[in-house]
């Protein structure tokens, strides 16, 4: 039998202690205390208790004594959960039993959050600064700015001057039909440069005398072209588009749909497409190979006039002038008030008769000018051209998406408002996104069949 305590100093057995003896009942301390050996009564139970603390555990403990000890909350948490809704305490019924679902939606994401190891919460926040970028930089005023820089977009480099007619011109005044046009037009334009980070410069086309004897309406193209240059000295290509034109595909950059394959796109010899039946190249023999070559140097770094033909020669409701020496002596020739007094009243298209004369006879105008395909950044509508019937080479065909429609000639015997209008429908419809496809499309013809009424989201 294994004693609790160590045996007694006393022969015999028994403590010098009063009131240590043990007694049969079994207890370790006296039922009533024994004076001391200094008259104060001894109370084990007293002691004791104050040697172990008032809770009664021992006063000296460990920390962390186990595994489970360690890890009891976390292995906790990551344990499912359930509960069972039917179950009520009889006591409280009106309480009922604690329940998740009954947690703030803020509440049960910060839970399970908490609950997302620390790997796992990483790819989480690098997965959504990626879709925080994409939508930065694709969906706010943001994407115009850095594609305008050279070493992403670079479209600081091209100017689009749009043509308006605030004053109406010499002979009418501009009614609502008119207004409204312009204002599609100019809003079409502004949504393209703010999505292509280009600049554009709406320039008044009201008349204006530029000399005392003159009224040069629709040659002030030349000057402000000139005026632009100056204006925005790091543009290195401006594109000239009048009023009745509406770019039909937004989503066509013109680096992507010309000028990065410039010498693809163009071609320099007049002969593949010559309603004018200009006779090309010169012949003469005191000219330098390059200037009786059909091609020119072949070069496309040496473009620097970019323009289509219609059925009746030049088109000069769209095209591209490229900053330099050459252009800047074109225009000088260009705007000459001494051709334009000779020959004005000859030239029915005014400054467009007049770059086709400088092309016929200037040998050092036809080696830096190349054309493109009518429908690659001047589509005709139907009634434009249709002397002949329907032209591939010129009228808009929606199955290729042409870049651009130009109503040109719409004054003359057509509807101007009505053909910019079916334009502008179908351009939106034809570039859609996918909620707005999925709205008008589904949503719409299901409000249809329930009602029969149609609605437009």
């Amino acid at each position: 039998m294994s004693l609790s305590r160590s045996p007694s100093p006393v022969p015999g057995g028994g403590w010098a202690s009063p009131g240590l003896n043990i007694t049969s009942s079994g207890r370790s301390s006296p039922a009533r205390g024994h004076p001391g050996s200094n008259g104060t009564p001894v109370m084990w139970e007293s002691a004791r208790m104050k040697n172990t603390g008032g809770s009664g555990y021992p006063s000296f403990s460990t920390q962390n004594q186990g595994f489970f000890t360690r890890h009891m909350r976390r292995i906790s948490n990551t344990l499912p959960s359930f509960s069972n809704t039917a179950y009520i305490e009889k006591e409280k019924p009106a309480r009922g039993r604690w329940d998740p679902q009954n947690l703030p939606l803020v509440g049960r994401l910060r839970s399970m959050f908490a609950r997302i190891g620390r790997k796992s919460k990483m790819r989480l926040l690098i997965v959504a600064l990626i879709f925080f970028a994409i939508w930065l930089f694709y969906n706010t005023p943001l994407v115009y700015h850095w594609r305008r820089t050279s070493w992403l977009g670079g479209g600081e480099k091209f100017v689009i001057i749009l043509a308006a007619n605030v004053g109406g011109g010499v002979m009418e005044w501009k009614g609502a039909r008119e207004w409204a046009i312009e204002r599609d037009s100019v809003r079409n334009k502004k949504k393209y440069v703010a999505r292509w980070g280009y600049d554009l410069e709406i320039v008044d086309m009201s008349t204006k005398k530029r000399y005392a004897h003159e009224w040069r309406e629709s040659w002030e193209k030349v000057d402000f072209v000139r005026n632009s240059f100056r204006k925005y000295p790091k543009a290195e290509w401006i594109w000239w588009l009048d009023l009745n034109t509406l770019i039909m595909e937004p989503s066509y950059s013109l680096q992507d749909h010309l000028f990065n394959e410039l010498d693809k796109h163009t071609y320099r010899d007049i002969n593949e497409y010559n309603p004018l039946n200009i006779s090309h190249p010169f012949d003469d023999p005191f000219l330098d190979a390059e200037a009786r070559n059909p091609v020119g140097d072949g070069d496309a770094n040496s473009i620097n006039f970019i323009m289509s033909q219609d059925c009746s020669g030049f088109n000069l409701g769209s095209f591209f002038v490229r900053r330099g020496h050459w252009t800047d002596r074109l225009l000088d020739i260009w705007w000459d008030p001494v051709a334009y007094e000779q020959k004005h009243m000859d030239w029915a298209h005014k400054e467009q008769d007049a770059l086709e004369q400088l092309y016929k006879a200037q040998p050092w105008i036809r080696n830096h000018v190349a054309f493109v395909p009518q429908r690659m950044i001047n589509s005709f509508p139907t009634g434009a051209c249709s002397e002949n019937g329907n032209d591939t080479r010129i009228h808009y065909d929606q199955k290729d998406r042409d870049f651009i429609v130009n109503m040109a000639g719409c004054e003359w015997g057509r509807d101007c408002w009505g053909e910019m209008y079916n334009f502008r429908e179908l351009s939106y419809y034809l570039n859609r996104s996918l909620w707005e496809r999925f709205k008008e499309d589904l949503l719409a013809m299901i409000w249809f069949k329930l009602t029969g009424r149609k609605v437009k989201f």
